[in-house]
């Protein structure tokens, strides 16, 4: 792939930028990653689709024993009659891998027509006519997948009373902890608690946001845990002046109380939150605005300040329909970040990946 990212930046040199996974003439989306224990890489999307939205959208999988130096060729996790979108993972101490998505019934929307057209759309008809008033009450909704096997294997699908794109975290004392939302509902943020690697859920909190704003544009929250225990939200917020900026909470009672949400001075969305090995924390997010791209940003202080004048680019774009990067850390240290975007302009996006590394502190494994 042709691109402009300079090799060296302040914080950050790029190391790799490549296609992951690719459906020729398909629209791929959404994706997030998860380490194992062992080494193997697990990324997620919502692949095999007609557009941004349709009615066709899979939950899918593709795994690398390398390093991501090469993947292998998606398995399906979830197909149902519904869409399935915004896939997260996440691979718990004990093994136990899980999923999250939600399903959606955009593709009925009287917009569809003049943002895909009528031919596009006319084609779906058939199909959405095989969708009966059960299949909107069984399958609408969000959800969880769980293995015991490291990913081989499924147990039956759990239904939550919401959903983010990457998933959940797993806290210092082995809580799992989901911060869930959509910004097309009423609903505002809220913390959801399992302390059983997502068996069963209890939602334990909800993040206030500020006063003039009202709790409906906020969504797709993420979050991460710093060494001291303070946990970290961050939240995109879709109107208003300030649309595009991502906001962020935090809790020091385990996710119960949390601060009301504040801006910052980073423009993207949605955030991927991690804390690195030498206990910085990372963001990363997709700009869907001039110049196009996927990004990333440091916090050296736990989440207090983010490093906004050395930002990190990690890869060019030539549209707005992008974004969603999620990142892990390798075992040398360097970070391994996938997205979805074009690969070359025109083309739909498909699952891409930017292999780089910080400078100043990189940890490696024992």
């Amino acid at each position: 792939m042709s691109d402009n990212v300079p090799k060296e930046q302040a914080l950050a040199t790029i190391l790799s930028i490549k296609l992951i996974c690719g459906q020729p003439g398909r629209f791929i989306g959404w994706p997030t990653i998860a380490r194992k224990a062992d080494g193997e890489l697990l990324a997620v999307f919502s692949g095999d689709r007609d557009a941004h939205v349709c009615p066709y959208g899979k939950m899918q999988m593709i795994r690398s024993l390398d390093d991501g130096r090469t993947w292998s060729s998606p398995e399906t996790l979830v197909d149902c009659i519904l869409d399935q979108r915004d896939s997260g993972i996440l691979v718990c101490t004990s093994g136990v891998v899980i999923v999250n998505w939600f399903t959606s019934l955009a593709f009925e929307a009287e917009d569809c027509r003049e943002k895909y057209g009528d031919a596009l759309v006319d084609s779906w008809q058939p199909y959405i006519a095989r969708i009966t008033d059960a299949d909107r009450k069984s399958g609408l909704g969000q959800w969880i997948r769980r293995s015991l096997d490291g990913g081989r294997t499924w147990l039956p699908a759990q239904r939550l009373p919401g959903s983010a794109p990457h998933g959940p975290a797993q806290l210092q004392d082995g809580r799992l902890l989901f911060v869930t939302g959509s910004t097309l509902s009423g609903r505002g943020v809220i913390a959801q608690e399992s302390v059983d690697d997502g068996a069963s859920w209890r939602v334990i909190g909800r993040v206030p946001f500020p006063d003039d704003y009202g709790d409906s544009y906020w969504g797709e929250p993420h979050l991460t845990q710093t060494t001291e225990g303070r946990l970290v939200a961050q939240f995109r917020h879709n109107r208003g002046k300030y649309a595009g900026y991502l906001f962020q909470a935090e809790s020091d009672d385990g996710g119960k109380t949390w601060t009301k949400a504040h801006r910052l001075q980073v423009w993207g969305l949605p955030p991927h939150l991690m804390r690195l090995r030498d206990d910085r924390l990372l963001t990363s997010y997709g700009r869907r605005r001039a110049p196009f791209g996927q990004y990333a940003c440091i916090s050296s202080d736990g989440g207090e300040t983010w490093d906004v004048e050395n930002e990190i680019k990690l890869a060019s774009a030539a549209q707005c329909d992008i974004g969603y990067p999620a990142s892990t850390q390798l075992a040398d240290g360097s970070i391994y970040t996938i997205y979805y975007q074009p690969e070359q302009p025109g083309e739909k996006p498909c699952l891409m990946a930017t292999h780089w590394r910080l400078k100043m502190g990189d940890l490696i494994d024992d």
